[in-house]
């Protein structure tokens, strides 16, 4: 890139058209900001370099593409000459995407709820030459207001206070990084040392069933999460116990959010949370890693209950990401904004006047009164809370409620719905779409590919798994580096950016996920291989796994993620890979390692074991009883097919699966080897606590076999 970046320190008043250091990025965040006439740096040594050399401290800034208020504040301040001027000539100022760059995210984020109490995105962080915070915000207005400083006022004073006692600024970086770093540093120390058991699922469960909100569902008050690992543990729990509530809060939580406005009724998907804690006005961003997770928590609820609504959530999710989310490589792409024409949800609104004008009138009423679509409108303009006319389609009550209102079936009210529902799809395409933010993370891929192979084996949509392993083959062809490890992020051609714990351990899933969907011995291979190298490369002798790389970048402390938020966290993902691939091959250290890294967690783990509920799905099949369930048979026979179905049909979360008689895979589960089909008829072994039943030639003695595990899962109702 040429010089002409560093020229910029003076911004004319209309701004300037000449781009920053951000324009050769491949991240569409980064991109975003590229002719900002702030003076943006990347992350890296360059940016660093020239604050050390000027004496200027550091403006951090982190979001992503399809933030609301990252954008709002590049708005207000990125893009208003005045304020780049303060920018350029007080700061050395870096934009980081979050999610190519979620290390520094978690660092800098952790050290902001340390010291304000809070967090989020933008993200602002004010810093010293080395990476030492003096100062940490979130979103921060142009203009002073309520107290809270602008950046018109803020920045002069850094500058002053910079100027004339830089070296007690230094002083309070420094005993800052000491204070917070050991908090920061999720290890061990924490530990009791000993190992958590099945009253830890008792307390998770307690916990949850009292933050539980029974009018609307979900847990806690807005804004309102889908959190849909609290669900799926829940369907565990109620496994296990028989409890009725615990199922009661699954199905109360995956109805309410598929009624609400949450859900895309129009070209499915979900938004990113409601505002609202009845899921009516959503943050209307759509996530890939959301979808990939509630595609899991409708594909479990529907195995347990046979509920149809949740297979249909489920396949409409997976509808629209193989529509709109997916590359031609067979890749996924990120996410999609929120906003669009400047406007937050303007994509999603309706007007009651263009609903009957896009369809005739009888329908144009049935829609409305559905959908609780009307004149003024269910969705008031964010500040202010003025009615804007514009409606969020959702369920005013369940559909079928709707339909004996109606006086028809549900299947009739379905059946009027959906050419309705086309219709306005097709109108609404011909809008202005919000900005797609389309590179590959490995993580989030790797989640993708789980979710749609449970829901191949679930709904027996050999489909789903041939997704699936588009995906996987791509991720592992194109997103590795010459000596086999992963890369986080490809965009435009290049991959690049070295793994992170989630980048292993999520794509470790999905490859577990897709050799139970496939049998294909390839992926249960590059399974153990991409395990192997996460345990040499992130994970502590203490136990549990670093985030980082053993030869990643320094940053002020290496941590260990734990928190199942958004996302389940690395390390929750990790202890079950590990107990599943220790019974997939019969490998037992693998199992060993898994239990040191429950000790190692064992006392943040039964401090709120509510917010560890990804975790507590390792904890529930350690707890078992688990199962190891190997078919033998030519995978052509029908028999053979039918008992495969029957076991991807059932909810049975802590049973793995292997098919001896394909690709030798004996050779990877040496205790397979002598399982074979007796007379050439499909036989299943069923082994449990390392040792192995009779064998069963039947399919009525498999789905018997099944039948008596359900029986057991009540036995302390």
């Amino acid at each position: 890139m040429s010089d002409t970046a560093d020229n910029r320190d003076q911004v004319s008043e209309g701004g300037s058209k000449t781009p920053n250091f951000l324009i050769n990025e491949k991240s569409p965040y980064l991109l975003q900001h590229a002719y900002n006439p702030v003076q943006w740096y990347p992350w890296g040594e360059k940016a660093f370099e020239r604050s050390r050399a000027e004496n200027k401290p550091i403006f951090l800034s982190i979001g992503y593409s399809t933030c609301h208020w990252c954008h709002v504040m590049e708005k207000e301040s990125f893009e208003d000459p005045d304020v780049a001027r303060l920018m350029n000539a007080t700061f050395i100022c870096i934009k980081v995407d979050r999610e190519e760059r979620p290390d520094i995210d978690s660092v800098y984020m952790a050290i902001c709820q340390a010291i304000t109490g809070r967090g989020g995105w933008p993200l602002t962080i004010l810093m010293t030459p080395n990476k030492e915070p003096f100062f940490a915000a979130t979103y921060i207005p142009k203009k002073s207001r309520f107290g809270n400083p602008g950046m018109l006022d803020l920045i002069p004073h850094i500058a002053k206070v910079w100027t004339q006692q830089q070296e007690d600024i230094l002083q309070t970086a420094r005993e800052l990084k000491a204070a917070l770093s050991p908090q920061m540093v999720q290890a061990s120390a924490k530990s009791t040392g000993t190992e958590i058991n099945e009253k830890t699922l008792h307390s998770g469960y307690s916990q949850l069933l009292s933050a539980f909100d029974w009018q609307a569902g979900g847990f806690g008050r807005a804004p309102k999460f889908p959190s849909p690992h609290n669900l799926t543990f829940l369907l565990r729990y109620w496994q296990r116990t028989g409890k009725l509530e615990a199922l009661q809060m699954v199905t109360k939580t995956l109805d309410g959010m598929r009624g609400g406005g949450i859900y895309d009724h129009v070209g499915f998907g979900f938004h990113r949370y409601s505002t609202d804690g009845q899921w009516l006005v959503p943050h209307f961003e759509k996530m890939l890693y959301d979808q990939a997770m509630l595609i899991m928590a409708y594909t479990e609820g529907f195995q347990v209950t046979g509920i149809e609504d949740h297979r249909q959530v489920a396949a409409e999710i997976i509808e629209y990401v193989l529509r709109d989310m997916c590359s031609a490589e067979g890749a996924f792409y990120c996410a999609e904004d929120a906003d669009s024409e400047g406007m937050e949800g303007k994509f999603y609104l309706w007007k009651k006047e263009e609903i009957y004008d896009l369809l005739p009138l009888e329908v144009a009423n049935l829609v409305c009164k559905v959908y609780d679509i009307s004149s003024e409108g269910n969705y008031k303009e964010e500040i202010s809370g003025i009615s804007t006319r514009q409606n969020i389609l959702h369920l005013a009550r369940p559909m079928q409620e709707a339909a004996q209102e109606l006086g028809i079936s549900l299947d009739e009210l379905k059946a009027k719905l959906e050419p309705a529902r086309k219709i306005l799809f097709a109108a609404r395409e011909k809008r202005v779409h919000p900005s797609k933010d389309d590179k590959v993370l490995t993580d989030w891929n790797g989640l993708m590919i789980a979710a749609l192979c449970k829901a191949s084996r679930a709904f027996e949509r050999p489909e789903y798994a041939q997704a699936a392993s588009r995906t996987a083959d791509f991720i592992l062809q194109h997103m590795s580096s010459h000596d086999g490890r992963l890369l986080h992020r490809y965009r435009d051609g290049e991959a690049s950016i070295s793994g992170f714990l989630e980048d292993y351990a999520f794509l470790v899933w999905g490859l577990i996920e897709l050799y139970q969907a496939t049998f294909e011995k390839k992926y249960l291979e590059h399974a153990l291989r991409l395990n192997s190298l996460q345990i040499r490369d992130f994970m502590d002798v203490e136990g549990g796994f670093f985030h980082t790389a053993n030869d990643s970048e320094t940053l002020l402390f290496r941590n260990k993620d734990l928190y199942d938020g958004a996302m389940p966290s690395g390390n929750s993902v990790s202890v079950l890979n590990l107990l599943k691939l220790s019974r997939l091959t019969g490998d037992t250290d693998l199992e060993e390692k898994a239990s040191t890294s429950m000790k190692a967690f064992s006392g943040q783990i039964d401090a709120m074991p509510m917010a560890y509920s990804q975790f507590l799905h390792a904890l529930d099949f350690t707890a078992g009883p688990a199962y190891e369930v190997v078919i033998a048979g030519d995978p052509d026979d029908p028999n053979t097919r039918e008992m495969i179905s029957l076991a991807g049909r059932s909810f049975l979360p802590n049973m793995v699966l292997l098919l001896q008689g394909k690709n030798n895979i004996g050779e990877l589960a040496p205790y397979t080897k002598d399982m074979s089909a007796t007379d050439r008829n499909a036989t299943v072994y069923i082994c449990q606590g390392y040792s192995c039943s009779m064998p069963i030639m039947s399919i009525g003695s498999f789905r018997e076999f099944i039948s008596s595990i359900s029986d057991k899962w009540h036995a302390t109702d």
